[in-house]
Formats: C-alpha cells, sequence, structure tokens
C-alpha cells in the first residue's frame, strides 16, 4: 500500500504532466489562430471591434453618425427623446393624460 508521501509525490507528477501538456496544447492553439488570422488578413485590431461595425453608427461614407441631442425629458425619470422616430411610451401616455408636448421641452 501507498504511503501518503508516495500519493502526494504521484499527485505533483500529474500535476506538472497536466499544465505541461495545456501550455503545449495553448501553444498549438495560438499558432494556429495566428496562421488562420495572416491567412485571411485578419488583425487584433478586427477581433477586438467584433470584426465589424454596425451599419447604423455609420454614414454611407463609413464616418460614424454623431449621436442627436435630446429635446424632451421626463421630469420624473430623466428619460429622454431627441424628437426623433417614434414617441416613447412615457411621452404618449402623458400627451394622452392631457400634457403637451412642449412641456416636455429641454
Amino acid at each position: 500500500m501507498a504511503t501518503l508521501q508516495d500519493l502526494l509525490a504521484q499527485r505533483a507528477e500529474i500535476q506538472k504532466s497536466i499544465e505541461q501538456l495545456q501550455n503545449a496544447e495553448r501553444s498549438k492553439a495560438i499558432d494556429e489562430i495566428k496562421k488562420l488570422m495572416s491567412d485571411h488578413n485578419i488583425t487584433l485590431a478586427d477581433i477586438t471591434a467584433g470584426g465589424k461595425v454596425s451599419k447604423s453608427a455609420t454614414r454611407a461614407d463609413g464616418t460614424p453618425k454623431q449621436a442627436v441631442a435630446p429635446k424632451y425629458r421626463q421630469p420624473e425619470t430623466g428619460e429622454t427623446w431627441s424628437g426623433r422616430g417614434l414617441q416613447p411610451k412615457w411621452l404618449k401616455a402623458a400627451i394622452a393624460g392631457g400634457a403637451t408636448l412642449e412641456s416636455f421641452a429641454i
């Protein structure tokens, strides 16, 4: 029967073997990724940016769109609306309740 010291030594050897295999597999994966990036002309910036920019975030010429300043604010919650697109539910409900659009102007 093995002693505690023998078992601890075995565990240390096994742990060392596991770490060596993990490092070897990690290196192999990194080399594979680098090769794929080179083959497909992919940069690190492409990966960190998600590979593409949302079309709604850019104009047709590729320049980024600027955020539109809000024109209306709901006083209780601080929610805002730029005046573009559909009216938010909080504004529709307030107008239906008798408020005017101008009363929410910033």
